[in-house]
């Protein structure tokens, strides 16, 4: 099977860069097109939304926060866009045609969402190894793109969680 679309989901991690090489790899392998994207979640950048008297708070204050709070996001928002710029120009540089995008939305559900509109043909992303309680109570992106997304996925490991999974199940299978 080819591959003509890869939508590219990375981040700021060392994992995220894991991801972009493989993608590149695999882009230049299938002769295909990049589409990098990252998520924000305005929700973890910006906090709750306080509202004017909340907690005695005056509006004052709370105009303050709300700049501070805005200020922050378009840090956030100026890094990324650096980060995937720099991404898309290394595609390039190797070859391979590369556009991205960002948005301020769950990422799991924009991931998906942009495959579907992109027409992605695969879907590539990290997974941050949580497992158990830990994932359900936060949540697992990889697993929500498996199960909601338009195309094939491929989950990209590093090396430390492929060989802390493989010395999981050498001791389970030293125990039974």
């Amino acid at each position: 099977m080819t591959y003509s679309k890869l939508l590219v989901a990375i981040d700021q991690s060392p994992l995220g860069q894991a991801v972009f090489a493989q993608a590149l790899d695999l882009a230049k392998i299938q002769k295909s097109s990049l589409m990098l994207l990252h998520c924000l979640m305005p929700e973890v950048l910006l906090g709750p939304m306080l509202m004017p008297g909340e907690f005695g708070l005056s509006p004052h204050l709370i105009s303050q926060t709300y700049k501070v709070q805005q200020e922050q996001l378009d840090l956030q928002v100026s890094t990324v866009r650096e980060m995937l710029e720099h991404y898309t120009k290394v595609a390039t540089q190797q070859g391979v045609p590369a556009e991205f995008s960002y948005r301020c939305v769950d990422a799991g559900r924009g991931i998906c969402e942009l495959a579907s509109s992109w027409n992605a043909d695969l879907v590539i992303l990290g997974r941050r190894g949580i497992k158990g309680l830990t994932e359900v109570l936060l949540g697992s992106v990889s697993n929500y793109v498996l199960h909601h997304a338009s195309c094939s996925v491929l989950v990209v490991q590093t090396a430390t969680q492929q060989l802390g999974d493989q010395a999981k199940i050498a001791a389970a299978a030293a125990v039974t």
